[in-house]
This record gives C-alpha cells, sequence and structure tokens, in this order.
C-alpha cells in the first residue's frame, strides 16, 4: 500500500519508535518526540503494534469495517409512491419541499429515473417462417457518397468543404424470413420508381432460385405506401405488411442484415469512391448467402438451407 503523502512516518519509521519503547526503555514523550509524532500518536501505534505485532505498522484501507444498514424511509418511499402515479421529478419535489437533485438521486437509486421504467417491457417475440417465400422483408438503407477519402481519416482538412453536400446513394435489400436468403442492390435514391424496380428484380432473382414469394414486409416509407408499389404488388399476389411506426424490431431480420452489411462492408474500410464500395459488396454477398453459417439454420448458410428444403441447386 503506498504511504500518504504527508504521512511523518514509514512503516519502517513506527517500528524503530515502537522498538526504542519496548526494548530499549525510551519514555513514550520521547520517542514520539524524536519521531516527530505527538505522544497521544505515539500511543496509538504502540497500542496497535502491542495488538498486532510488526505488520499492524502497516498502512491500513480507509474503507469502513461494516457499512451502517440503511432501510428505505418513508421519504423514498412517498417519492417512489408518486412516481408510480407518473409524477415528474419536479413535481414531486415542490410536492415534497425536497430539493430536485434528491429526489433524482433517489429515482434513479430506485430504478425510476425515467417514466419509460414503469411501463412493463413488451414481451421479446422472435419469430420464423416455415416455408421460403412465405415471408420477405424489404428494407432501405442510405448511405454516404463518397468521393475521395476524407478527413476522418487522412487527418488532411484543408479543402474539407469541397466533399461535403455529395448527397447519398441507397443500399435496397431484400432478405427471405425461413432461408434468410437476401439480394441487395445500391441505388440511387429510394423513390417509388427505383423501389418498385428493385422489387422487380429481387422478385426474378428469387425465382430463380425457387422461391416464389407470398407475402413481403415493409416500413411506412413512402415509396412503400405509394398506390403504386401496391398495385405492383396485386398484380403479382402478393400481400403487403407493414410494420408498426416507431417500432423497427417487427422488421427485425432487415435490420440487422443492414446493420450487418454496414459494419462488414459498407463502411469496413476506406474506399476512395462510392463505386469502388459498391463493387465491395458483390463478393460479400455472395459469401453471405452461400457460405456463411447461420446459427438459426443450424449453422447452414442459407442457399444450403434452402437446397436442403426444396431440393433445388442455389
Amino acid at each position: 500500500m503506498n504511504v500518504h503523502k504527508n504521512a511523518r512516518l514509514t512503516p519502517q519509521g513506527r517500528l524503530l519508535m515502537v522498538v526504542r519503547i519496548e526494548e530499549e526503555g525510551w519514555k513514550v514523550a520521547d520517542a514520539a518526540a524524536a519521531a516527530g509524532l505527538s505522544e497521544r500518536r505515539a500511543y496509538e501505534w504502540l497500542k496497535r503494534y502491542r495488538a498486532g505485532g510488526e505488520i499492524a505498522l502497516q498502512d491500513r484501507s480507509s474503507t469502513p469495517a461494516r457499512y451502517r444498514f440503511s432501510p428505505t424511509g418513508a421519504r423514498d418511499r412517498a417519492i417512489e409512491r408518486l412516481r408510480r402515479q407518473r409524477w415528474t421529478g419536479d413535481r414531486i419535489a415542490r410536492e415534497l419541499g425536497l430539493p430536485r437533485s434528491t429526489v433524482g438521486a433517489v429515482l434513479r437509486r430506485l430504478g425510476l429515473g425515467r417514466l419509460s421504467s414503469l411501463d412493463p417491457k413488451p414481451p421479446v417475440i422472435r419469430y420464423q417462417r416455415e416455408r421460403p417465400g412465405e415471408l420477405l422483408h424489404l428494407d432501405t438503407k442510405k448511405l454516404g457518397r463518397i468521393d475521395g477519402i476524407g478527413h476522418r481519416i487522412t487527418g488532411y482538412r484543408e479543402g474539407v468543404h469541397r466533399a461535403r453536400g455529395i448527397g447519398w446513394e441507397v443500399l435496397h435489400v431484400a432478405i427471405d424470413d425461413a432461408s434468410r436468403l437476401a439480394y441487395t442492390e445500391i441505388l440511387p435514391d429510394e423513390t417509388k420508381q427505383s423501389v418498385i424496380a428493385f422489387l422487380d428484380r429481387a422478385l426474378a432473382w428469387f425465382a430463380r432460385h425457387g422461391v416464389n414469394i407470398e407475402r413481403i414486409m415493409t416500413d411506412n416509407g413512402s415509396a412503400y405506401r405509394s398506390h403504386d408499389f401496391r398495385r405492383r404488388l396485386d398484380q403479382a399476389g402478393i400481400r403487403h405488411i407493414r410494420t408498426r411506426p416507431y417500432t423497427p424490431r417487427t422488421n427485425g431480420k432487415a435490420e440487422r442484415f443492414i446493420q450487418t452489411s454496414l459494419r462488414e462492408w459498407a463502411y469496413a474500410r476506406p474506399y476512395p469512391s462510392s463505386a469502388e464500395r459498391g463493387r465491395a459488396m458483390l463478393p460479400w454477398i455472395a459469401q453471405y448467402n452461400h457460405t456463411r453459417p447461420h446459427s438459426a439454420l443450424g449453422g447452414k448458410s442459407p442457399a444450403i438451407h434452402l437446397n436442403n428444403v426444396l431440393g433445388f441447386d442455389t
């Protein structure tokens, strides 16, 4: 243990002082004066030495040996009772005549710092369709366009404004719920024309792999809510399912796939251009579909799982 910077004696100095008293017959007052301590403090070190020997002269931790048990008092119970009536911290403080900081500290200690903590957590419902094509997830993700490696990587900021405002491109994804087979494209935008064109190519790609789509799940983006998109699904005989607003977990397989894409290829390394990043997508999606194991599929890749289910060579 480190010696306190203001300590008069080290453990060796304390030992010398008590040896002078115990073995050499010094008076406590004289030994204390020689050590630069008060007589009272010398008696304390002497008492510790007689009780525990040389080891007792070492510095001890300042942590209390015991903590006093402090049960939740009437004040805390009153704060909790009002909080469970969905009162704000300010209102509780005014009602009980307490500082706002005190009320906040009690609420955090009780785990009630946020009003949302009063609401029961919705149960996690995990689902997986049995048949390939039974449900296809569609989603999009904006990607910033790339025109040269920027200052975040090079650290060079002169002329950095040149690369600002060059716009976005959009990653469109379609992933089959049962097999996890995925189809992706990078398009200039997410208008209804782009979304419908992507849908047509995705349906044709899945059909070539023996998967006929029955239902499609999307979020509530304007392109997915358009009459043209609905009309195209009606023509294909596909049922459209939309997620609840502000509930992305409903379309969780597409959301998870997008996050994996961002981490493993879209932003995995610096690209000199958007075109170079687009080329990096192709080998990644091929590896994802054909060799990447999925725990939900028993450690098989989507293509192998699909082959086992349909008996179709993917």
